[in-house]
């Protein structure tokens, strides 16, 4: 079952324990803060299993025991109708870094492709504010917006089989900071040595969609 509502907004259901709000194509700030807003209403509400925001989208996880897929969607179309980009308060956060070395064995390659000294991509990285734009990948992973065009690097064409966690790389036009350690393909340039993901918290991811980043060197 689906409402839709617009050109470039619909509202259906998930199975039977899940509605999903799907709107404004392409990516744009504006959209992905009032989806946040949303997910914000719909937390302090308190009674859902599961809210998880994504890039054009929001999935709201309920028991169908307790309320109707139907209502939920009607309550989905109500509160975003409702809910505005600004009423979105993003958190800043601070992560530290140690680049290159041992810790950041691309950083050579990574100015070597940009034209830039090693020191330069640190200054360059460092000096942005990234956002938290969706978690995906593995648990606590942030897809952060915002990497300087001069960064740009391409992914390595062979993957490493294992990358330590807290490892910072970037992937084309993407930076990001591996939670735990898995394979991946981004030109590692920094670690740090904070804890991004702990399953033994209530939230147990330190990114949430819609946090301002900035790496701080070290």
């Amino acid at each position: 079952m689906s409402i839709l509502s617009s050109d470039t907004m619909s509202f259906y259901l998930l199975g039977e324990s899940a509605a999903v709000i799907q709107t404004c194509a392409p990516v744009s700030l504006f959209c992905q803060r009032r989806l946040w807003s949303l997910a914000q209403q719909l937390r302090a509400i308190g009674s859902y299993r599961e809210v998880v925001p994504g890039m054009n989208n929001l999935t709201l996880v309920f028991d169908p025991d307790l309320t109707s897929g139907a209502e939920q969607l009607a309550l989905l179309a109500d509160l975003w109708e409702r809910s505005e980009a600004q009423d979105f308060s993003s958190r800043s956060v601070q992560i530290a870094v140690t680049y290159g070395g041992e810790f950041g064995p691309d950083l050579e390659l990574v100015a070597e492709h940009t034209g830039l000294s090693p020191e330069q991509v640190i200054v360059e990285h460092t000096a942005a504010d990234y956002m938290v734009y969706f978690l995906g990948f593995q648990p606590g992973f942030a897809y952060l917006g915002g990497l300087p065009p001069a960064l740009a690097t391409p992914r390595r064409a062979v993957p490493r089989l294992s990358v330590p966690a807290g490892s910072v790389g970037i992937g084309g036009m993407q930076t990001g900071i591996y939670p735990a350690a898995s394979p991946g393909g981004w030109q590692l340039i920094g670690r740090s040595s904070m804890s991004l993901f702990n399953p033994e918290l209530a939230q147990p991811s330190l990114l949430q969609p819609g946090d301002l980043v900035r790496f701080v060197a070290v």
